[in-house]
């Protein structure tokens, strides 16, 4: 028996997120799993109805939190210590990069961050993560539990079942003493996919010129259902907002197709979209790198390459 704690996520309209029932997914694979997911707050209807065994409620997470997390991680770490799970599991997002880390270096316990895939055999934990900038993958074994992993959004289906686990509540005694607090926040209007859930990412690079051709990205990313992404240096530019930014200091995308424009392809890139399932390059320098990493590429300029794209598209999808 292999017990897994998921700590889980909301979306924008406070139901359980796409990332979570991908770890649920991931957890499933591992040996005779006994699953327990927490979630800050009262439980959503659909988290009540996960295919799960135990369903944790844990204090919500108050405004003044969002982005610190300082009591969730007491929390957090109260939960693994009273459960003693083998497993903790959470997605590399913003909120599973600094819980996980976090609870990780409080608990004295071994954190893996940004795996792509999570087993286990013999009592031992193996994890797979991208290394070298995405370049390369390496497996990783944990000598001791319980073992913290966050796995890349993407890297697993969600998991569709249905169930009915038991619910209960778990009240933390520990105060914590905030250094820090949120005053005001600034919400940014966003409509479509997130980009850490969409199946299709379109980004764009330097090579675009400028901030207007992200229109023509936006309409192809719309016409397939997908979100639209940016290199570095085009968010630097100003170009977009930082939020579409993939990369290694930028968001990890694992979707079905992702597709470059005028992004050279550069290891600090490719670090945030490598585990995509099929990699596609628009670029006029066919020396670029990001050919040696795309399975399809196209060398000419996306002026002349995209808008024909985006008319078939819409041809057949019509």
């Amino acid at each position: 028996m292999t017990s897994v704690l998921l700590i889980a996520e909301r979306d924008v309209l406070g139901e359980i997120s796409q990332s979570t029932l991908q770890l649920i997914s991931a957890a499933n694979e591992l040996d005779d799993p006994q699953l327990t997911v927490a979630i800050a707050g009262s439980a959503p209807e659909s988290a009540t109805s996960l295919a799960i065994g135990k369903l944790v409620t844990l204090p919500a997470i108050s405004d003044d939190e969002v982005g610190i997390y300082d009591q969730i991680t007491a929390d957090v770490a109260a939960l693994v210590t009273s459960t003693n799970p083998d497993i903790v599991i959470l997605s590399k997002s913003d909120f599973g990069t600094v819980v996980g880390s976090r609870v990780a270096f409080r608990l004295d316990l071994a954190l893996a961050s940004d795996c792509i895939a999570i087993s286990n055999s013999g009592g031992m934990v193996n994890v797979t993560r991208p290394v070298y900038g995405g370049s390369a993958l390496a497996e990783f074994e944990f000598a001791s539990s319980p073992a913290v992993v966050t796995l890349r959004p993407g890297a697993y289906e969600p998991n569709v079942d249905a169930g009915s686990p038991s619910i209960e509540a778990f009240e933390s005694v520990v105060a914590v003493n905030k250094a820090a607090s949120v005053t005001g926040t600034v919400a940014q209007a966003s409509e479509g996919v997130r980009l850490e859930d969409a199946s299709f990412v379109i980004s764009g690079g330097r090579g675009l010129g400028g901030a207007e051709p992200f229109s023509v990205l936006a309409d192809l990313a719309n016409a397939l259902g997908g979100a639209v992404g940016a290199s570095r240096a085009a968010c630097d530019a100003g170009w977009i907002d930082h939020s579409h930014q993939v990369g290694l200091t930028g968001k990890s995308v694992s979707p079905d197709v992702y597709m470059a424009v005028g992004i050279s392809g550069a290891s600090q890139h490719m670090a945030g979209c490598s585990s995509s399932r099929v990699i596609v390059a628009i670029n006029k320098d066919g020396d670029s790198n990001i050919f040696k990493e795309a399975r399809f590429g196209v060398v000419g300029d996306w002026e002349k390459v995209l808008p024909s794209f985006l008319a078939t598209v819409r041809e057949l999808r019509a």
